[in-house]
């Protein structure tokens, strides 16, 4: 049996194999084009096509697909084989360097948010060298970015890139400030941690809600949830630990740094997380774990949910996105170092991300604003729709020291001046974690904990890569015409703490007071729902601050706003049918049957027994045919608020009408549904309970 070291990576064409296949002068160009971004001409797109179709070949595979992530949240492939016509009748084996370069998808039926005329069709892939190519079951998966034939950017990935880049421009002018000459290229890095829920699939097949929309839509909550707080770190169960087993061992052939597996809070919940790697590379293997999460999931009989509120009443899921930046020299950033040089730039570093939180929460927030996710944020296992940081005591004493030029303890009572006196050596984890802030500070990471468990990483670390990159911009205007360096950093840093302290909170996220001092006194935003988030992309100071820096356009942003909110749209409207179908044919027959048969069961007593008392049942069905006739009317509402829906036409008020109409009317109808089911025998309930699906693993 093979050892994991063995098999590891055994399924990609990584740097390993490229150095044993490609002539020496080939991986060489290949390693500056990814190491540096230089260009790659045809010739050499040749040599590296041969060599990995021959790679491919040797493992299996039969057909490759230029593998890309469109706006739909989910990856694409169209899968070519490799076959070619020899002369003498048979086929031969290969890949050609433009098939490797550039692919041709159709692109008229993937959202483009107007970028597109449907019958307009033509669309590009184009070849990402910077993360590895991959086998997955027969088919060669090329990573691609995704483009209109006017070069809009149609996917997840060109955007992310562009963010990357632009991070590293700027990164790289603050470093040329403090002597780093030797840096060449400064890049972000992420680990996310992925949570999921597992259940039974024969149970999961016996509910609509669950296929239609990935959460159940009606269940009363069970007796036990995670009230005792047992599941979390408890011994994994022998079918949940071979679904593991599995799923590790096909991530790790793929290359996949998948490192820590344990239950989570909610029962059936669990997390895996990943060893960190470069966020497009961190990104790409983020799509392709919860691709493997659902098919391995059906092959031990098993479902996994990976929406971010499957179950009311229990935790959601979320994706911490841990990040941070280093450079090509191996140095972490947000790593405060050992001398003063280093205290002094981790500090400017930490005030930028700090800026940029503060300055651009909104589009932290809108980043994250699905649907599913709007149930999630503000519960009890998630942090609130503000966005808050979380330092921790130590550096947040430091910050104050700087702030109002006072000693500082940690120093031996020294007022600290950057450049001039020695700072203090900053330790690691000398605070808790704080669970309920949106962005923590741990270490040397920042863990951004908003990102729902279904979502693409690739919109929140656009973001947060866009406005610390505008942050480094604004500080390296300001510093590289300075006479007097030092004083001048100290300046920028303490001016930089003065103006964006508000967004530092080391306290209680879930606390209400916390809530109303971010809103009226603090005026941090409080984008409750994707219809409140969501505008904010447009808001000038966004445009300006994006198009700026290259990521997108304008025409780019203006088409994610329309494809997100009509994503939320019509998320909710397929909730919202599928609610008033599992009422009408499921929910309500099976209550009237049980009130049926409990009035008939009294009709025959009395009639053995003039005299006997029936005083349970005619309770039940009097609260039962209440029951029904409310959920009647109300699954009438319901409908009555699709048809509205569909009548309004314009995006921006359906995603208003879906927040104040469509929500509420859903909520209202549950509500009666889950209280009939506590009234209902369980032989009449139509389909599995919350106590079946949480706990029939």
């Amino acid at each position: 049996m093979s050892t994991v070291p063995e098999y590891f990576a055994s399924r990609v064409f990584d740097d390993k194999v490229m150095r044993a296949r490609l002539p020496e002068k080939v991986y060489k160009s290949l390693r500056q084009t990814i190491d540096q971004g230089k260009p790659l001409d045809l010739q050499l797109a040749n040599a590296v096509a041969t060599a990995m179709c021959a790679w491919a070949v040797e493992n299996g595979a039969t057909h490759f697909t230029h593998w890309f992530q469109p706006l739909t949240g989910i990856t694409a492939e169209k899968h070519d084989s490799f076959i070619n016509g020899a002369p003498d009748g048979r086929v031969i084996m290969e890949l050609t360097g433009k098939a490797l370069i550039q692919g041709e998808p159709d692109a008229s039926s993937f959202p483009s948010g107007g970028l597109r005329a449907t019958f307009e069709a033509r669309g590009y892939t184009a070849w990402d060298p910077t993360s590895y190519a991959f086998i997955k079951e027969k088919t060669l998966c090329i990573p691609t970015a995704f483009c209109s034939y006017g070069g809009e950017a149609l996917d997840k990935k060109t955007p992310l890139l562009r963010s990357m880049e632009a991070l590293n421009r700027q990164a790289l002018r603050i470093l040329k400030l403090f002597g780093s000459t030797d840096v060449k290229r400064v890049v972000t890095n992420v680990g996310p941690e992925q949570e999921y829920f597992l259940v039974d699939r024969a149970m999961y097949e016996k509910r609509k809600d669950l296929i239609y929309t990935g959460r159940t839509l009606f269940g009363a909550k069970p007796p036990k949830g995670q009230e005792l707080e047992d599941h979390y770190f408890g011994a994994i169960k022998p079918r949940v630990q071979a679904y593991m087993d599995e799923l590790n061992e096909e991530l790790w052939k793929l290359g996949v740094l998948a490192k820590t597996e344990h239950n989570e809070v909610a029962p059936a919940q669990h997390e895996l997380a990943p060893i960190y790697a470069t966020t497009n590379v961190a990104t790409d293997h983020n799509q392709l774990t919860m691709e493997i999460m659902k098919k391995v999931a059906r092959k031990h009989g098993l479902v996994c949910l990976l929406h971010e509120k499957p179950f009311a009443g229990v935790n959601g899921s979320g994706k911490h996105n841990n990040w941070s930046m280093s450079t090509d020299t191996g140095e972490n950033l947000l790593s405060p170092g050992e001398t003063p040089y280093e205290n002094a730039r981790f500090l400017l570093f930490l005030v930028a991300v700090i800026k940029a939180v503060d300055e651009y929460s909104d589009l932290l927030r809108l980043a994250v604003a699905t649907a599913g996710n709007d149930h999630r944020l503000g519960a009890n296992e998630a942090p609130p729709a503000v966005v808050s940081m979380f330092l921790g005591d130590e550096l947040s004493a430091v910050l104050d020291a700087i702030e109002t030029d006072s000693p500082y303890a940690g120093a031996e009572k020294k007022k600290l001046r950057l450049g001039v006196d020695i700072l203090p050596l900053f330790s690691r984890d000398t605070t808790d974690r704080n669970r309920t802030s949106p962005f923590a500070f741990t270490g040397n990471k920042f863990e951004f904990r908003m990102v729902g468990s279904n979502d693409s990483i690739a919109c929140a670390n656009i973001m947060i890569n866009a406005s610390v990159a505008e942050a480094l911009r604004q500080f390296a205007d300001a510093l590289e015409g300075a006479e007097d360096f030092d004083g001048a950093l100290h300046a920028l840093i303490k001016e930089q703490i003065i103006a964006h302290k508000r967004i530092i909170f080391n306290g209680n996220g879930y606390d209400d007071a916390w809530i109303k001092e971010a809103t009226e006194v603090r005026g941090l935003p409080n984008l409750r729902t994707t219809a409140d988030a969501l505008p904010k992309l447009l808001e000038q100071k966004n445009v300006d601050m994006l198009t700026r820096h290259q990521i997108f356009s304008v025409s780019e942003l203006r088409s994610r706003y329309e494809i997100q909110l009509e994503n939320y749209v019509r998320t909710v409207r397929i909730e919202a049918l599928t609610m008033a179908d599992m009422a009408r044919r499921e929910i309500l027959p099976a209550v009237a049957a049980y009130a049926a048969a409990l009035a008939d069961g009294m009709a025959k007593k009395k009639a053995a027994e003039p005299d006997v008392s029936c005083g349970y049942e005619g309770k039940v069905v009097k609260k039962l045919s209440c029951l029904t006739d409310c959920a009647d009317s109300k699954t009438d509402a319901i409908e009555k608020a699709v048809t509205e829906l569909d009548a309004l036409g314009d995006v921006t008020k359906e995603a208003g009408f879906v927040r104040d109409t469509v929500l509420p009317r859903m909520a209202e109808l549950r509500a009666v549904c889950d209280e009939a089911e506590t009234l209902t025998a369980a032989s009449y309930w139509p389909f599995p309970t919350y106590g079946d699906l949480l706990f029939g693993v």
